[in-house]
This record gives C-alpha cells, structure tokens and sequence, in this order.
C-alpha cells in the first residue's frame, strides 16, 4: 500500500516520482532538491525517470512518509525532515544528512523512534 504523501509525489498518469511536486510538497526549490538528492539539476527537470534520480527521490520520499507515520501528520513531517536537528547526530536535520549522503543513518534513527527510544 502506498503512503498518501507518495501517491503525492508520483507524476501523474506516470510511475515516477515527480521532482516538481516532491519540492512543492517539502516547499523547497528545485534547485535545493536536487543538492538534497544529490542528483544534478537537470536531471530533475530532462530525465526525473532516471534510476538514479528516482532512488534518491525515493529515499527522500520514504524519510518522509515514515516520519509522517510517527508523527501523524504529513506536513509536520515535512517540517521535521527540514528543520528539527537529530539529536546524536551533531543537530544535524535530516534534510541535512540526506544531502550528505547519510540516509541509513535517517532510517535507523526513525526505526529507533518507531521501536519506542526517545528522541
């Protein structure tokens, strides 16, 4: 089943994840997704149905929807992947540690979260 905040995101009548909608959806630029993603501009815009763009779309999209599940709410969760610093990982956001390359460590924080440790 998919997350509501994915069935968002995918490009209409298409089975990709839309950079367009995913940079409304966080109310980012175009521009800083793809330094988030770290997937050059103009792969978003020319080819956003590239594997690569797609799998780091996804990573994006999957931090967010699991935060949403945590959270209970979609746009909070939102705010959260931009601007709540992770405690243990230096304040780092997520938004930060995604665009560093570091997603796993995104994930195990929220699999922590979600098995009950305290943030």
């Amino acid at each position: 089943m998919l997350s509501s905040f994915l069935t968002e995101v995918i490009e209409p009548d298409q089975s990709f994840i839309s950079p367009h909608l995913l940079s409304s959806r966080l109310h980012i630029s175009l521009a800083r997704l793809s330094a988030i993603a770290q997937v050059h501009r103009n792969t978003l815009t020319r080819h956003p149905e590239s594997p690569d763009a797609q799998q780091r779309l996804g990573q994006i999209v999957q931090i967010v929807a699991q935060a949403a599940e945590l959270i209970g709410d979609e746009q909070r969760a939102s705010i959260w992947f931009r601007h709540q610093p992770l405690s243990g990982f230096d304040n780092k956001t997520a938004e930060e540690l995604v665009a560093a390359g570091h997603a796993d460590a995104v994930f195990a924080h929220l699999a922590m979260l979600s098995d009950g440790a305290y943030a």
